[in-house]
Protein backbone atom coordinates (compact mmCIF):
# COMPACT_ATOMS: atom_id res chain seq x y z
CA UNK A 1 0.00 0.00 0.00
CA UNK A 2 1.63 3.56 -1.16
CA UNK A 3 0.76 6.44 1.19
CA UNK A 4 0.46 10.02 0.64
CA UNK A 5 3.99 10.39 1.89
CA UNK A 6 5.10 7.63 -0.77
CA UNK A 7 2.90 9.64 -3.40
CA UNK A 8 4.76 13.08 -2.76
CA UNK A 9 8.50 11.62 -2.71
CA UNK A 10 8.14 10.66 -6.66
CA UNK A 11 6.53 13.58 -7.50
CA UNK A 12 9.29 15.46 -6.13
CA UNK A 13 11.68 13.04 -7.61
CA UNK A 14 10.03 13.69 -10.86
CA UNK A 15 10.55 17.06 -10.77
CA UNK A 16 14.30 16.94 -9.62
CA UNK A 17 15.15 14.82 -12.46
CA UNK A 18 13.55 17.36 -14.95
CA UNK A 19 15.53 20.40 -13.42
CA UNK A 20 18.19 17.98 -13.51
CA UNK A 21 18.41 17.21 -17.38
CA UNK A 22 18.02 20.98 -18.22
CA UNK A 23 21.17 21.90 -16.21
CA UNK A 24 23.39 18.70 -17.79
CA UNK A 25 23.08 20.60 -21.26
CA UNK A 26 25.77 23.23 -19.86
CA UNK A 27 28.23 20.81 -20.24
CA UNK A 28 30.04 17.89 -18.44
CA UNK A 29 33.05 19.79 -16.73
CA UNK A 30 30.90 21.58 -14.84
CA UNK A 31 28.57 18.41 -13.43
CA UNK A 32 31.95 15.95 -12.85
CA UNK A 33 33.24 19.20 -10.56
CA UNK A 34 30.18 18.91 -8.47
CA UNK A 35 30.79 15.62 -8.27
CA UNK A 36 33.71 15.56 -7.15
CA UNK A 37 33.00 18.18 -4.28
CA UNK A 38 30.02 15.74 -3.82
CA UNK A 39 32.14 13.16 -3.18
CA UNK A 40 35.10 14.92 -1.03
CA UNK A 41 31.77 16.64 1.39
CA UNK A 42 30.50 12.89 1.69
CA UNK A 43 34.02 11.45 2.68
CA UNK A 44 34.35 14.02 5.16
CA UNK A 45 30.45 13.17 6.76
CA UNK A 46 31.49 9.81 6.59
CA UNK A 47 34.81 10.59 9.07
CA UNK A 48 32.49 12.46 10.83
CA UNK A 49 30.17 10.35 11.55
CA UNK A 50 32.89 7.48 12.09
CA UNK A 51 34.31 9.47 15.19
CA UNK A 52 30.98 10.06 16.54
CA UNK A 53 30.44 6.27 16.50
CA UNK A 54 33.45 5.66 17.90
CA UNK A 55 33.15 7.98 20.98
CA UNK A 56 29.47 7.01 21.47
CA UNK A 57 30.49 3.73 21.88
CA UNK A 58 33.44 4.69 24.36
CA UNK A 59 30.88 6.46 26.39
CA UNK A 60 28.28 3.40 26.09
CA UNK A 61 30.93 1.14 27.11
CA UNK A 62 31.96 3.67 30.22
CA UNK A 63 28.57 3.03 31.66
CA UNK A 64 29.16 -1.19 31.52
CA UNK A 65 31.77 -0.58 33.41
CA UNK A 66 31.44 -0.78 37.04
CA UNK A 67 34.09 1.75 38.61
CA UNK A 68 36.70 0.21 41.37
CA UNK A 69 39.68 1.11 43.31
CA UNK A 70 42.68 -0.62 42.63
CA UNK A 71 45.11 -2.36 45.46
CA UNK A 72 44.35 -3.60 49.09
CA UNK A 73 43.41 -0.24 50.09
CA UNK A 74 44.40 3.05 52.25
CA UNK A 75 43.13 3.80 55.62
CA UNK A 76 41.74 1.42 58.07
CA UNK A 77 38.09 1.40 58.67
CA UNK A 78 35.27 -0.93 60.40
CA UNK A 79 32.11 -2.05 58.31
CA UNK A 80 29.10 -3.25 60.12
CA UNK A 81 27.17 -6.13 58.00
CA UNK A 82 23.72 -6.60 58.92
CA UNK A 83 22.44 -9.56 59.36
CA UNK A 84 20.36 -11.24 56.74
CA UNK A 85 21.88 -8.30 54.18
CA UNK A 86 21.73 -9.27 50.46
CA UNK A 87 25.19 -8.48 48.85
CA UNK A 88 23.52 -5.44 47.25
CA UNK A 89 22.89 -4.23 50.54
CA UNK A 90 26.76 -5.20 51.42
CA UNK A 91 28.04 -3.36 48.71
CA UNK A 92 26.20 -0.28 49.84
CA UNK A 93 27.11 -0.71 53.09
CA UNK A 94 30.80 -0.87 51.56
CA UNK A 95 30.30 1.87 49.34
CA UNK A 96 29.17 4.34 52.42
CA UNK A 97 31.87 3.87 53.79
CA UNK A 98 34.30 4.67 50.61
CA UNK A 99 35.67 0.46 50.99
CA UNK A 100 34.78 0.50 47.35
CA UNK A 101 33.97 2.20 44.88
CA UNK A 102 30.82 0.96 43.46
CA UNK A 103 28.21 -1.42 44.86
CA UNK A 104 28.55 -3.05 40.42
CA UNK A 105 32.19 -3.21 41.29
CA UNK A 106 31.15 -5.50 44.44
CA UNK A 107 28.36 -7.46 43.51
CA UNK A 108 30.23 -8.74 40.29
CA UNK A 109 33.51 -9.35 42.32
CA UNK A 110 31.44 -11.43 44.77
CA UNK A 111 29.81 -13.04 42.05
CA UNK A 112 33.15 -14.56 40.16
CA UNK A 113 34.34 -16.02 43.94
CA UNK A 114 32.96 -19.52 44.37
CA UNK A 115 32.23 -18.05 48.58
CA UNK A 116 31.06 -15.13 47.45
CA UNK A 117 27.94 -15.77 48.89
CA UNK A 118 28.81 -16.76 52.28
CA UNK A 119 29.41 -13.41 53.32
CA UNK A 120 28.48 -13.65 57.23
CA UNK A 121 26.76 -10.34 59.35
CA UNK A 122 28.96 -8.65 61.90
CA UNK A 123 31.82 -6.29 62.17
CA UNK A 124 35.12 -6.42 60.45
CA UNK A 125 38.42 -4.32 59.90
CA UNK A 126 38.85 -3.46 56.55
CA UNK A 127 40.67 -0.71 54.58
CA UNK A 128 39.36 2.56 52.97
CA UNK A 129 39.54 2.41 48.67
CA UNK A 130 40.32 -1.18 48.24
CA UNK A 131 39.49 -2.94 44.95
CA UNK A 132 36.26 -5.09 45.63
CA UNK A 133 37.98 -8.45 44.59
CA UNK A 134 40.50 -7.53 47.88
CA UNK A 135 36.63 -6.18 50.07
CA UNK A 136 35.51 -9.76 48.65
CA UNK A 137 38.77 -11.67 49.84
CA UNK A 138 38.35 -9.85 53.48
CA UNK A 139 34.94 -10.08 54.36
CA UNK A 140 35.71 -13.83 53.62
CA UNK A 141 38.47 -13.90 56.16
CA UNK A 142 37.45 -15.04 59.59
CA UNK A 143 40.34 -12.68 61.37
CA UNK A 144 38.70 -10.17 59.65
CA UNK A 145 35.76 -10.34 61.72
CA UNK A 146 35.67 -8.60 65.31
CA UNK A 147 32.74 -9.36 66.87
CA UNK A 148 30.50 -13.36 66.34
CA UNK A 149 26.97 -14.07 67.04
CA UNK A 150 25.64 -13.54 70.51
CA UNK A 151 22.67 -16.06 71.02
CA UNK A 152 19.90 -15.17 73.14
CA UNK A 153 17.76 -18.56 73.42
CA UNK A 154 13.83 -18.83 73.63
CA UNK A 155 12.85 -18.44 77.26
CA UNK A 156 15.59 -16.67 78.65
CA UNK A 157 15.26 -14.31 81.04
CA UNK A 158 16.19 -10.50 81.04
CA UNK A 159 18.51 -11.33 84.30
CA UNK A 160 19.81 -14.20 82.01
CA UNK A 161 20.44 -12.07 79.24
CA UNK A 162 21.71 -9.26 80.67
CA UNK A 163 24.73 -11.74 81.79
CA UNK A 164 24.93 -13.44 77.90
CA UNK A 165 25.16 -9.93 76.33
CA UNK A 166 28.00 -8.32 79.45
CA UNK A 167 30.37 -11.42 78.35
CA UNK A 168 29.97 -11.07 74.94
CA UNK A 169 30.33 -7.40 75.04
CA UNK A 170 32.49 -6.70 77.88
CA UNK A 171 29.97 -4.03 78.87
CA UNK A 172 29.05 -4.42 83.07
CA UNK A 173 25.83 -6.30 83.83
CA UNK A 174 24.56 -3.44 85.57
CA UNK A 175 24.06 -0.73 82.75
CA UNK A 176 21.73 -3.52 81.16
CA UNK A 177 19.92 -3.38 84.14
CA UNK A 178 19.71 0.63 84.57
CA UNK A 179 19.36 0.64 80.79
CA UNK A 180 15.98 -1.15 81.34
CA UNK A 181 14.12 0.61 83.74
CA UNK A 182 12.18 2.90 81.59
CA UNK A 183 11.00 -0.13 77.99
CA UNK A 184 9.57 2.80 76.35
CA UNK A 185 12.52 4.83 76.41
CA UNK A 186 13.79 1.56 74.42
CA UNK A 187 11.30 1.15 71.72
CA UNK A 188 8.42 -0.43 73.33
CA UNK A 189 5.55 1.21 71.97
CA UNK A 190 3.44 2.20 75.32
CA UNK A 191 0.43 0.56 73.99
CA UNK A 192 1.71 -2.85 75.26
CA UNK A 193 1.01 -2.06 78.55
CA UNK A 194 -2.47 -2.17 78.61
CA UNK A 195 -4.44 -5.20 79.90
CA UNK A 196 -8.03 -5.59 79.66
CA UNK A 197 -8.35 -8.24 82.77
CA UNK A 198 -8.39 -5.06 85.32
CA UNK A 199 -4.77 -6.06 86.59
CA UNK A 200 -1.65 -3.95 86.60
CA UNK A 201 0.98 -4.38 84.11
CA UNK A 202 4.67 -4.40 84.93
CA UNK A 203 5.44 -1.03 83.23
CA UNK A 204 8.98 -0.92 84.40
CA UNK A 205 10.14 -4.45 83.21
CA UNK A 206 11.59 -5.10 79.96
CA UNK A 207 10.75 -8.81 80.16
CA UNK A 208 9.01 -9.85 77.33
CA UNK A 209 10.50 -7.55 74.92
CA UNK A 210 13.91 -9.33 74.27
CA UNK A 211 13.39 -11.03 71.40
CA UNK A 212 15.32 -13.97 71.14
CA UNK A 213 17.85 -14.60 68.44
CA UNK A 214 21.40 -14.25 67.68
CA UNK A 215 22.83 -10.50 67.18
CA UNK A 216 25.77 -9.19 65.76
CA UNK A 217 26.03 -6.02 67.49
CA UNK A 218 28.33 -3.28 66.64
CA UNK A 219 31.15 -2.88 68.80
CA UNK A 220 30.32 0.44 69.27
CA UNK A 221 27.22 0.28 71.35
CA UNK A 222 26.35 0.71 74.28
CA UNK A 223 24.23 -1.22 76.68
CA UNK A 224 21.01 1.03 76.36
CA UNK A 225 21.59 0.88 72.43
CA UNK A 226 21.77 -3.00 72.55
CA UNK A 227 18.72 -3.63 73.72
CA UNK A 228 17.23 -1.49 71.58
CA UNK A 229 18.04 -3.53 69.05
CA UNK A 230 16.50 -6.41 70.38
CA UNK A 231 13.72 -4.65 71.31
CA UNK A 232 13.27 -3.49 67.35
CA UNK A 233 13.57 -7.26 66.31
CA UNK A 234 10.53 -7.80 68.93
CA UNK A 235 8.30 -5.06 67.37
CA UNK A 236 9.38 -6.30 63.98
CA UNK A 237 8.67 -9.65 64.38
CA UNK A 238 5.24 -8.87 66.30
CA UNK A 239 4.22 -6.67 63.32
CA UNK A 240 5.08 -9.20 60.83
CA UNK A 241 2.99 -11.58 62.58
CA UNK A 242 0.28 -9.16 62.73
CA UNK A 243 0.16 -10.08 66.65
CA UNK A 244 -1.41 -7.01 68.04
CA UNK A 245 -4.45 -7.18 65.18
CA UNK A 246 -5.20 -11.54 65.79
CA UNK A 247 -5.22 -11.08 69.39
CA UNK A 248 -7.47 -8.13 69.75
CA UNK A 249 -9.70 -9.20 66.78
CA UNK A 250 -9.75 -13.20 67.80
CA UNK A 251 -9.13 -13.56 71.74
CA UNK A 252 -10.94 -11.50 74.40
CA UNK A 253 -7.26 -10.20 75.94
CA UNK A 254 -4.98 -7.26 75.41
CA UNK A 255 -1.65 -8.31 73.46
CA UNK A 256 -0.30 -7.86 76.63
CA UNK A 257 -1.50 -10.83 78.43
CA UNK A 258 -1.33 -12.98 75.25
CA UNK A 259 2.46 -12.14 75.57
CA UNK A 260 2.20 -13.07 78.91
CA UNK A 261 0.68 -15.97 78.26
CA UNK A 262 3.48 -16.95 75.10
CA UNK A 263 5.98 -16.91 78.26
CA UNK A 264 3.75 -19.09 80.18
CA UNK A 265 3.50 -21.27 77.65
CA UNK A 266 7.42 -20.73 76.15
CA UNK A 267 8.63 -21.99 80.15
CA UNK A 268 6.31 -25.02 80.83
CA UNK A 269 5.94 -26.95 77.35
CA UNK A 270 8.58 -29.05 77.02
CA UNK A 271 8.41 -29.29 72.95
CA UNK A 272 7.27 -26.73 70.57
CA UNK A 273 3.98 -29.03 69.47
CA UNK A 274 2.99 -28.68 72.96
CA UNK A 275 3.12 -24.46 72.87
CA UNK A 276 -0.42 -23.88 71.40
CA UNK A 277 -1.62 -26.44 73.94
CA UNK A 278 -0.36 -24.81 76.87
CA UNK A 279 -1.15 -21.66 75.61
CA UNK A 280 -4.59 -22.82 75.62
CA UNK A 281 -4.87 -24.36 79.53
CA UNK A 282 -3.40 -20.88 80.86
CA UNK A 283 -6.26 -19.15 78.72
CA UNK A 284 -9.02 -21.33 80.22
CA UNK A 285 -8.15 -21.43 83.57
CA UNK A 286 -7.12 -17.85 83.64
CA UNK A 287 -10.45 -16.73 81.81
CA UNK A 288 -13.02 -19.46 81.94
CA UNK A 289 -12.66 -21.43 84.95
CA UNK A 290 -11.38 -18.75 87.11
CA UNK A 291 -9.12 -20.76 88.90
CA UNK A 292 -5.51 -20.07 89.57
CA UNK A 293 -2.97 -21.05 86.95
CA UNK A 294 -0.52 -23.13 89.58
CA UNK A 295 2.34 -22.61 87.51
CA UNK A 296 5.42 -23.62 89.13
CA UNK A 297 7.50 -21.49 86.94
CA UNK A 298 6.28 -18.21 88.21
CA UNK A 299 7.27 -18.94 91.60
CA UNK A 300 11.00 -20.02 90.02
CA UNK A 301 10.47 -16.40 88.13
CA UNK A 302 10.26 -14.45 91.46
CA UNK A 303 13.29 -15.83 93.22
CA UNK A 304 15.57 -14.86 90.04
CA UNK A 305 14.17 -10.96 90.19
CA UNK A 306 15.60 -11.20 93.57
CA UNK A 307 19.07 -12.47 92.50
CA UNK A 308 18.41 -16.23 93.90
CA UNK A 309 18.75 -19.03 91.68
CA UNK A 310 16.10 -21.14 90.38
CA UNK A 311 14.82 -24.36 91.46
CA UNK A 312 13.40 -27.33 89.98
CA UNK A 313 10.19 -27.88 90.65
CA UNK A 314 10.21 -30.24 92.83
CA UNK A 315 12.91 -28.71 95.54
CA UNK A 316 10.34 -25.14 95.40
CA UNK A 317 9.12 -25.06 99.34
CA UNK A 318 5.15 -24.32 99.84
CA UNK A 319 6.24 -21.02 100.88
CA UNK A 320 8.24 -20.19 97.67
CA UNK A 321 5.37 -20.98 95.41
CA UNK A 322 3.07 -19.50 97.61
CA UNK A 323 4.75 -16.37 98.54
CA UNK A 324 2.07 -13.89 98.93
CA UNK A 325 5.02 -10.89 98.20
CA UNK A 326 4.93 -12.46 94.40
CA UNK A 327 3.56 -10.16 91.83
CA UNK A 328 4.06 -13.13 89.79
CA UNK A 329 2.53 -15.52 92.16
CA UNK A 330 0.24 -18.19 90.20
CA UNK A 331 -0.51 -20.57 93.47
CA UNK A 332 -3.07 -18.70 95.12
CA UNK A 333 -3.39 -16.04 92.91
CA UNK A 334 -6.21 -15.84 89.89
CA UNK A 335 -5.76 -14.44 86.45
CA UNK A 336 -2.27 -13.84 84.82
CA UNK A 337 0.84 -12.76 86.58
CA UNK A 338 1.84 -8.89 86.44
CA UNK A 339 3.48 -9.20 83.64
CA UNK A 340 5.93 -12.15 81.43
CA UNK A 341 8.31 -14.18 82.81
CA UNK A 342 10.71 -14.72 80.29
CA UNK A 343 11.22 -14.01 76.62
CA UNK A 344 9.19 -15.80 74.54
CA UNK A 345 9.96 -17.20 70.81
CA UNK A 346 8.18 -16.50 67.71
CA UNK A 347 6.60 -20.03 68.31
CA UNK A 348 5.53 -19.77 71.73
CA UNK A 349 3.78 -16.02 70.57
CA UNK A 350 2.32 -18.17 67.65
CA UNK A 351 0.78 -20.15 70.08
CA UNK A 352 -0.78 -17.26 72.04
CA UNK A 353 -1.98 -15.38 69.13
CA UNK A 354 -3.79 -18.92 68.03
CA UNK A 355 -3.86 -21.30 70.94
CA UNK A 356 -5.21 -24.87 70.03
CA UNK A 357 -8.71 -25.81 70.38
CA UNK A 358 -9.54 -27.54 73.99
CA UNK A 359 -10.98 -27.74 77.55
CA UNK A 360 -8.08 -28.82 78.99
CA UNK A 361 -7.35 -27.54 82.40
CA UNK A 362 -4.14 -29.58 83.30
CA UNK A 363 -1.07 -30.67 82.07
CA UNK A 364 2.17 -32.62 83.09
CA UNK A 365 5.21 -33.74 80.76
CA UNK A 366 4.68 -37.48 80.73
CA UNK A 367 8.12 -38.45 80.09
CA UNK A 368 11.78 -37.58 79.76
CA UNK A 369 11.61 -36.02 76.02
CA UNK A 370 9.61 -33.37 77.06
CA UNK A 371 6.08 -34.18 75.74
CA UNK A 372 2.99 -33.26 78.03
CA UNK A 373 -0.80 -34.97 78.19
CA UNK A 374 -3.42 -32.77 78.24
CA UNK A 375 -6.72 -33.45 80.46
CA UNK A 376 -9.64 -31.32 81.63
CA UNK A 377 -10.35 -34.05 84.64
CA UNK A 378 -8.41 -33.71 87.70
CA UNK A 379 -8.66 -37.58 87.99
CA UNK A 380 -7.27 -37.98 84.97
CA UNK A 381 -4.22 -35.22 85.62
CA UNK A 382 -3.53 -37.50 89.18
CA UNK A 383 -3.12 -40.45 87.04
CA UNK A 384 -1.11 -39.22 84.36
CA UNK A 385 1.33 -37.85 87.33
CA UNK A 386 1.90 -41.12 88.21
CA UNK A 387 2.30 -42.17 84.74
CA UNK A 388 5.07 -39.65 84.49
CA UNK A 389 6.63 -41.04 87.47
CA UNK A 390 6.80 -44.45 86.15
CA UNK A 391 8.53 -43.02 83.21
CA UNK A 392 11.05 -41.01 84.81
CA UNK A 393 9.67 -37.71 85.60
CA UNK A 394 10.76 -36.51 88.70
CA UNK A 395 7.53 -35.13 90.09
CA UNK A 396 6.74 -38.60 92.45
Amino acid sequence: MIDELDLAFDEHAERGRSRHRRNSRGGGKKGSGKSGVAFLMAFVLLALLGGGVFFGYNKVKGFFTAADYDGPGTDAVQVTIEKDATLTDIGNTLVDSDVVKSTKAFTNAAGENPRGKNIQSGTYNMKKQMSAANAVTVLLDPKSRITSGVTIVPGTTSMEAYVILSKATNIPVKDFQTAAKNPVDLGVPAFWFNRRDGKPAAKTSIEGFLFPDTYEFDPKLDAEQILKVMVKRFVDVTTEMGFVDNVQNTLAVSPYEALIVGSLAEAEAGVPKDLPKVARVAYNRAYKAKMPLQFDVTANYWLQVQGKAAKHSGQLSPEELDDPKNPYNTKSKLGLPIGPIDNPSQAALQGAMQPAAGNWLYFVAIDKAGNSVFTDSLAQHDKNIQQACKNGVPLC
